[in-house]
């Protein structure tokens, strides 16, 4: 019988390299790690030649059906770090027989408090003013104050919830959308669901994106729904850029119907220099760090090692996608 072999393709930036969590896989089978992405799909399937598992660590390396199909016959697990999938053809993998795993809720309090951060920075208008006092100016004006404001969480799951309970800790109202409402959630969390996504756009001073990048939400906020938020209104995302139209984003804050947006995560990562967003003063972005705090890496590299050694040894996962 051939020897399990652990791939990991796209350790770039490096992640899992150095830490426990991929001494515990190595400890489990022969691991091979690259730290430069892949040059293109050929370049990925050539790396997960003869691979058992797959450990996925950064979302540019697409598994396409084409990459399974190519990698069909040895593979069996595919273990992603982090929470979404949408890099993964997972109707491919079911059809293949390939166990998708991932790590969810590992990041919950990180990316809830980046949320928060974005948005008093957009709300007190904090790199702006910082970047004109160093500059030995003295400007001032009217800031955005959220106490008493109303928040709007679009997706409820842990981290759209996290979210609103900083919110109501800094005296916000709470509203909430979803595709799969909780009325026991609601209830346990101090929010409300809005009948309609429509709804809360027009209610909510600050409207805050949690949902998961699939069919049913890219593109899902475009120039019809920006056009229906409140004047002078602060928009977050720190879920998925393609849920997102950017230009049309951008083209609501060039023309003030906006108050401003804190972005973390993109159309393209990284970041184009034509992209929409930068041209946007009022726009304060991130370049997908928000769930980047020790606690978070450790907790979901661990999960991970979990994920790889147990399927290993049981042919289980914790937490089982596909």
């Amino acid at each position: 019988m051939a020897a399990v072999r652990i791939v990991i393709p796209d350790d770039s930036p490096p992640v899992i390299s150095g830490t426990p969590a991929l001494e515990r896989i190595r400890a489990s089978a022969e691991t091979i790690v690259h730290t430069s992405p892949p040059d293109s799909e050929d370049d990925l399937i050539r790396r997960l030649r003869d691979a058992h598992t797959v450990v996925n660590i950064r979302g540019y390396c697409k598994f396409t059906a084409r990459v399974l199909e190519s990698a069909h016959g040895a593979l069996r697990h595919l273990a992603i770090w982090g929470t979404g999938t949408d890099n993964v053809d997972l109707a491919a993998a079911r059809r293949l027989g390939i166990v998708v795993s991932n790590t969810p809720n590992t990041a919950t309090d990180a990316i809830a408090e980046h949320c928060l951060a974005l948005l008093l920075a957009v709300a007190r208008r904090l790199p702006h003013l910082d970047a004109t006092v160093k500059r030995g100016e003295w400007e001032r004006g009217m800031l955005f104050q959220c106490l008493g404001k109303t928040l709007g969480i679009i997706g409820t799951g842990a981290i759209g919830t996290r979210f609103a309970e900083l919110g109501r800790v800094i005296g916000m109202r709470v509203i909430a959308w979803t595709l799969h409402p909780d009325p026991a959630k609601a209830r346990h969390g101090g929010f409300a669901y809005t009948p309609t996504l429509e709804a809360l756009l027009e209610e909510a001073d600050v409207v805050s994106l949690h949902l998961r990048s699939s069919p049913e939400t890219r593109g899902l906020l475009g120039a019809a729904q920006f056009a229906r938020m409140r004047p002078g209104s602060i928009f977050i995302n720190t879920a998925r850029g393609d849920i997102v139209d950017e230009a049309a984003l951008a083209q609501a804050l060039r023309a003030g119907k906006l108050g401003g947006a804190g972005i973390d995560v993109f159309l393209k990562e990284p970041i184009t220099n034509d992209a929409p967003l930068l041209g946007c003063d009022t726009a304060v972005l991130t370049p997908h760090t928000a769930g980047t705090t020790p606690e978070a890496l450790v907790n979901g590299l661990n999960l991970c090692a979990e994920n790889v050694t147990r399927f290993l040894a049981e042919g289980k996962v914790v937490h089982r996608v596909v």
